[in-house]
Protein backbone atom coordinates (compact mmCIF):
# COMPACT_ATOMS: atom_id res chain seq x y z
CA UNK A 1 0.00 0.00 0.00
CA UNK A 2 2.88 2.46 0.80
CA UNK A 3 4.51 1.97 -2.27
CA UNK A 4 0.93 2.77 -4.55
CA UNK A 5 0.83 6.04 -2.03
CA UNK A 6 4.37 6.50 -2.97
CA UNK A 7 3.73 6.82 -6.77
CA UNK A 8 0.74 8.56 -5.75
CA UNK A 9 3.41 11.57 -4.23
CA UNK A 10 5.34 11.66 -7.44
CA UNK A 11 2.49 12.01 -9.83
CA UNK A 12 1.10 14.77 -7.33
CA UNK A 13 4.29 16.49 -6.46
CA UNK A 14 6.62 16.61 -9.86
CA UNK A 15 5.91 17.49 -13.54
CA UNK A 16 5.46 21.35 -14.49
CA UNK A 17 4.40 24.69 -12.93
CA UNK A 18 4.17 26.98 -10.10
CA UNK A 19 3.48 25.32 -6.72
CA UNK A 20 0.05 27.56 -6.03
CA UNK A 21 -3.44 27.63 -7.53
CA UNK A 22 -4.54 30.93 -5.11
CA UNK A 23 -7.49 32.74 -4.94
CA UNK A 24 -7.49 35.88 -3.83
CA UNK A 25 -10.73 37.96 -2.56
CA UNK A 26 -11.22 41.44 -1.14
CA UNK A 27 -13.29 43.01 1.27
CA UNK A 28 -12.85 46.89 1.76
CA UNK A 29 -15.76 47.68 3.16
CA UNK A 30 -14.57 49.38 6.20
CA UNK A 31 -12.29 51.96 3.73
CA UNK A 32 -13.37 55.03 2.41
CA UNK A 33 -15.06 55.01 -1.13
CA UNK A 34 -12.12 56.84 -2.39
CA UNK A 35 -9.79 54.13 -0.84
CA UNK A 36 -11.84 51.48 -2.58
CA UNK A 37 -11.51 52.73 -5.96
CA UNK A 38 -7.53 52.81 -5.27
CA UNK A 39 -7.99 49.15 -4.57
CA UNK A 40 -9.90 48.01 -7.58
CA UNK A 41 -7.10 45.92 -9.11
CA UNK A 42 -5.65 44.70 -5.85
CA UNK A 43 -7.14 41.36 -5.74
CA UNK A 44 -6.14 40.69 -9.46
CA UNK A 45 -2.30 41.47 -8.70
CA UNK A 46 -2.00 39.89 -5.44
CA UNK A 47 -3.58 36.91 -7.33
CA UNK A 48 -1.46 37.12 -10.04
CA UNK A 49 1.52 37.84 -7.45
CA UNK A 50 1.30 34.14 -5.87
CA UNK A 51 0.27 32.29 -8.41
CA UNK A 52 3.17 33.12 -11.41
CA UNK A 53 6.05 33.50 -8.29
CA UNK A 54 8.34 30.38 -8.03
CA UNK A 55 9.17 29.40 -4.16
CA UNK A 56 11.57 26.31 -5.00
CA UNK A 57 13.08 24.47 -7.68
CA UNK A 58 10.42 21.83 -7.61
CA UNK A 59 7.78 21.10 -10.54
CA UNK A 60 4.04 20.65 -9.72
CA UNK A 61 1.74 18.47 -11.58
CA UNK A 62 -1.07 19.99 -9.82
CA UNK A 63 -0.88 22.87 -7.62
CA UNK A 64 -1.49 23.40 -4.08
CA UNK A 65 -5.02 25.08 -3.97
CA UNK A 66 -5.32 27.56 -1.58
CA UNK A 67 -7.14 30.88 -0.75
CA UNK A 68 -6.08 34.01 1.23
CA UNK A 69 -9.58 36.67 1.84
CA UNK A 70 -7.96 39.86 2.72
CA UNK A 71 -9.90 42.62 4.98
CA UNK A 72 -8.77 45.72 4.54
CA UNK A 73 -9.27 47.54 8.21
CA UNK A 74 -8.81 50.92 7.97
CA UNK A 75 -6.51 53.56 5.54
CA UNK A 76 -4.15 56.46 6.56
CA UNK A 77 -3.99 58.54 3.47
CA UNK A 78 -4.40 56.94 -0.05
CA UNK A 79 -1.93 54.16 0.04
CA UNK A 80 -1.11 52.99 4.05
CA UNK A 81 -3.53 50.48 4.95
CA UNK A 82 -4.05 48.06 7.76
CA UNK A 83 -5.54 44.48 6.99
CA UNK A 84 -6.90 40.68 8.50
CA UNK A 85 -5.66 37.93 6.35
CA UNK A 86 -6.97 34.44 6.09
CA UNK A 87 -5.78 31.85 4.95
CA UNK A 88 -6.35 28.56 4.00
CA UNK A 89 -5.52 25.28 1.58
CA UNK A 90 -5.73 21.71 0.78
CA UNK A 91 -4.78 18.79 -0.42
CA UNK A 92 -5.63 16.25 -2.82
CA UNK A 93 -7.03 12.87 -0.25
CA UNK A 94 -5.85 9.73 -2.55
CA UNK A 95 -8.45 8.08 -4.58
CA UNK A 96 -11.28 10.65 -3.32
CA UNK A 97 -12.77 13.26 -4.47
CA UNK A 98 -12.35 14.90 -1.42
CA UNK A 99 -9.59 17.45 0.40
CA UNK A 100 -8.03 17.29 3.34
CA UNK A 101 -7.35 20.73 5.35
CA UNK A 102 -3.67 21.82 5.18
CA UNK A 103 -4.63 25.49 7.07
CA UNK A 104 -6.37 27.93 8.54
CA UNK A 105 -5.06 30.77 9.55
CA UNK A 106 -6.66 33.90 10.79
CA UNK A 107 -3.78 36.93 10.68
CA UNK A 108 -5.47 40.27 11.83
CA UNK A 109 -1.65 42.43 12.15
CA UNK A 110 -1.15 43.40 8.47
CA UNK A 111 0.37 47.02 7.46
CA UNK A 112 1.55 48.01 4.27
CA UNK A 113 1.73 50.30 1.36
CA UNK A 114 0.04 49.96 -2.19
CA UNK A 115 -0.44 52.07 -4.81
CA UNK A 116 -2.96 51.63 -7.46
CA UNK A 117 -1.15 49.85 -10.84
CA UNK A 118 1.59 48.76 -8.87
CA UNK A 119 3.66 45.78 -9.92
CA UNK A 120 4.79 43.56 -7.23
CA UNK A 121 8.23 41.71 -7.30
CA UNK A 122 9.54 38.80 -5.58
CA UNK A 123 12.44 39.79 -3.55
CA UNK A 124 13.08 37.47 -0.50
CA UNK A 125 16.47 38.89 -0.21
CA UNK A 126 14.56 42.43 0.72
CA UNK A 127 12.13 42.93 3.45
CA UNK A 128 8.73 44.45 1.97
CA UNK A 129 5.91 44.51 4.25
CA UNK A 130 3.70 43.36 1.10
CA UNK A 131 5.15 41.24 -0.33
CA UNK A 132 7.28 39.59 2.47
CA UNK A 133 3.96 38.73 3.89
CA UNK A 134 2.44 36.97 0.49
CA UNK A 135 6.06 35.47 0.59
CA UNK A 136 5.90 33.87 4.20
CA UNK A 137 2.36 32.60 4.01
CA UNK A 138 3.39 31.12 0.15
CA UNK A 139 5.94 29.39 1.88
CA UNK A 140 4.27 27.96 4.59
CA UNK A 141 1.72 26.74 2.37
CA UNK A 142 4.44 25.07 0.46
CA UNK A 143 5.90 23.53 3.47
CA UNK A 144 3.36 22.07 5.26
CA UNK A 145 1.94 20.69 1.56
CA UNK A 146 5.63 19.11 1.35
CA UNK A 147 5.33 17.60 5.16
CA UNK A 148 2.55 15.74 4.54
CA UNK A 149 4.00 13.84 1.46
CA UNK A 150 7.35 13.25 3.14
CA UNK A 151 8.73 13.54 6.20
CA UNK A 152 10.29 16.28 7.18
CA UNK A 153 10.21 17.23 3.30
CA UNK A 154 9.58 20.95 4.24
CA UNK A 155 12.69 21.97 5.73
CA UNK A 156 14.15 23.98 3.09
CA UNK A 157 10.55 26.00 2.18
CA UNK A 158 10.53 26.50 6.14
CA UNK A 159 14.00 27.66 6.69
CA UNK A 160 13.11 30.61 3.76
CA UNK A 161 10.04 31.30 5.52
CA UNK A 162 11.97 31.77 8.72
CA UNK A 163 14.63 33.77 6.93
CA UNK A 164 11.68 36.47 5.75
CA UNK A 165 10.09 36.20 9.77
CA UNK A 166 13.82 37.30 11.33
CA UNK A 167 14.53 39.58 8.66
CA UNK A 168 11.02 41.45 9.10
CA UNK A 169 11.57 41.42 12.96
CA UNK A 170 14.58 43.83 13.00
CA UNK A 171 13.19 46.01 10.42
CA UNK A 172 11.94 49.22 11.39
CA UNK A 173 8.33 48.08 9.59
CA UNK A 174 8.24 45.00 12.05
CA UNK A 175 4.09 44.90 13.29
CA UNK A 176 3.27 41.68 13.07
CA UNK A 177 6.67 40.31 13.17
CA UNK A 178 7.40 40.14 16.45
CA UNK A 179 7.42 37.38 19.06
CA UNK A 180 4.02 38.03 21.45
CA UNK A 181 1.77 35.62 23.80
CA UNK A 182 -0.70 35.71 21.35
CA UNK A 183 -2.75 32.81 20.35
CA UNK A 184 -1.48 33.64 16.56
CA UNK A 185 1.70 35.14 15.82
CA UNK A 186 4.07 34.74 12.58
CA UNK A 187 7.26 34.40 14.30
CA UNK A 188 5.57 31.56 16.83
CA UNK A 189 4.43 29.34 13.97
CA UNK A 190 7.65 28.91 11.87
CA UNK A 191 10.05 28.88 14.98
CA UNK A 192 7.84 25.77 16.68
CA UNK A 193 7.91 24.17 13.08
CA UNK A 194 11.91 24.05 13.32
CA UNK A 195 11.81 23.60 16.85
CA UNK A 196 13.29 20.51 17.95
CA UNK A 197 11.00 20.45 21.12
CA UNK A 198 7.68 19.45 18.43
CA UNK A 199 9.94 17.57 16.03
CA UNK A 200 8.23 14.01 16.42
CA UNK A 201 4.94 15.61 15.97
CA UNK A 202 6.37 17.31 12.85
CA UNK A 203 7.34 13.87 12.15
CA UNK A 204 4.40 12.17 12.49
CA UNK A 205 2.16 14.40 10.17
CA UNK A 206 3.15 12.50 6.90
CA UNK A 207 1.76 9.16 8.81
CA UNK A 208 -1.31 10.91 9.98
CA UNK A 209 -1.64 11.94 6.43
CA UNK A 210 -0.89 8.38 5.55
CA UNK A 211 -3.69 7.19 7.37
CA UNK A 212 -6.13 10.23 5.83
CA UNK A 213 -5.08 8.77 2.52
CA UNK A 214 -5.77 4.95 3.10
CA UNK A 215 -8.86 5.34 5.30
CA UNK A 216 -11.56 4.87 2.56
CA UNK A 217 -9.67 1.52 1.56
CA UNK A 218 -8.63 0.37 5.39
CA UNK A 219 -10.17 2.08 8.14
CA UNK A 220 -8.67 0.70 10.92
CA UNK A 221 -5.15 1.44 9.89
CA UNK A 222 -5.82 5.08 8.51
CA UNK A 223 -7.51 5.37 12.34
CA UNK A 224 -4.36 3.85 13.82
CA UNK A 225 -2.02 6.24 11.87
CA UNK A 226 -4.36 9.61 12.78
CA UNK A 227 -4.26 8.00 16.79
CA UNK A 228 -0.76 7.78 16.55
CA UNK A 229 -0.45 11.81 16.25
CA UNK A 230 -2.75 12.25 18.98
CA UNK A 231 -0.33 10.13 21.19
CA UNK A 232 2.59 11.90 20.17
CA UNK A 233 0.77 14.89 21.13
CA UNK A 234 -0.49 13.27 24.32
CA UNK A 235 2.79 12.25 25.85
CA UNK A 236 4.16 15.70 25.36
CA UNK A 237 1.28 17.24 27.26
CA UNK A 238 1.79 14.98 30.22
CA UNK A 239 5.53 16.23 30.37
CA UNK A 240 4.21 19.88 30.81
CA UNK A 241 0.94 19.94 31.66
CA UNK A 242 -0.38 22.05 28.23
CA UNK A 243 0.63 22.41 24.84
CA UNK A 244 1.45 26.41 24.38
CA UNK A 245 2.45 26.45 20.49
CA UNK A 246 1.31 28.25 18.12
CA UNK A 247 2.17 25.35 15.16
CA UNK A 248 0.02 22.78 17.10
CA UNK A 249 -2.63 25.12 17.56
CA UNK A 250 -2.79 25.77 13.77
CA UNK A 251 -2.88 22.08 13.22
CA UNK A 252 -5.92 21.73 14.69
CA UNK A 253 -7.43 24.65 13.81
CA UNK A 254 -7.07 23.19 10.16
CA UNK A 255 -7.58 19.49 11.30
CA UNK A 256 -10.20 19.43 14.09
CA UNK A 257 -13.51 18.70 11.57
CA UNK A 258 -11.47 16.28 9.92
CA UNK A 259 -10.34 14.43 13.13
CA UNK A 260 -13.83 14.59 14.13
CA UNK A 261 -15.21 12.93 10.97
CA UNK A 262 -12.26 9.94 10.75
CA UNK A 263 -12.79 9.09 14.05
CA UNK A 264 -16.40 9.01 14.76
CA UNK A 265 -17.76 6.68 16.74
CA UNK A 266 -14.14 5.46 17.34
CA UNK A 267 -14.40 2.80 20.07
CA UNK A 268 -11.43 3.74 22.32
CA UNK A 269 -13.49 6.76 24.47
CA UNK A 270 -9.80 7.57 25.97
CA UNK A 271 -8.43 9.17 22.27
CA UNK A 272 -11.43 11.89 22.58
CA UNK A 273 -10.30 12.73 26.38
CA UNK A 274 -6.83 13.15 24.80
CA UNK A 275 -7.85 15.35 22.68
CA UNK A 276 -9.76 17.96 24.61
CA UNK A 277 -6.81 17.44 26.67
CA UNK A 278 -4.71 18.62 23.86
CA UNK A 279 -6.90 20.73 21.55
CA UNK A 280 -9.34 22.17 24.23
CA UNK A 281 -10.86 25.26 21.88
CA UNK A 282 -12.40 22.20 20.18
CA UNK A 283 -14.24 20.27 22.73
CA UNK A 284 -17.74 20.26 21.86
CA UNK A 285 -16.67 18.60 19.02
CA UNK A 286 -14.91 15.82 20.10
CA UNK A 287 -17.92 15.59 22.83
CA UNK A 288 -20.01 15.00 19.89
CA UNK A 289 -18.42 12.22 18.95
CA UNK A 290 -17.34 10.63 21.70
CA UNK A 291 -19.01 7.08 22.21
Amino acid sequence: MKLIFSLFLIITSQIVGQELNCNVTVNYENLPVVNRELLRDFAGVVESYLNSARYTNDDYATKIDCSMSIFFLSAAGDFDYSAQIVISSQRPVYRSERNSPMLTINDGQWQFQYQPGQSLYANQATYDPLTSLLDFYALIIIGMDKDSFGPFDGTPVFQKAIDIANQAATSPSNFGWQPSSSVYNRNGLIADILRDKYSAFRGSIFDYHYGVDIYSQNKQLGQQKIVELINILWNMYQKSGSINSVYVRTFFDAKNGEIVELLRFYPDPEIFTKLKKIDPPHTAKYDAVAP
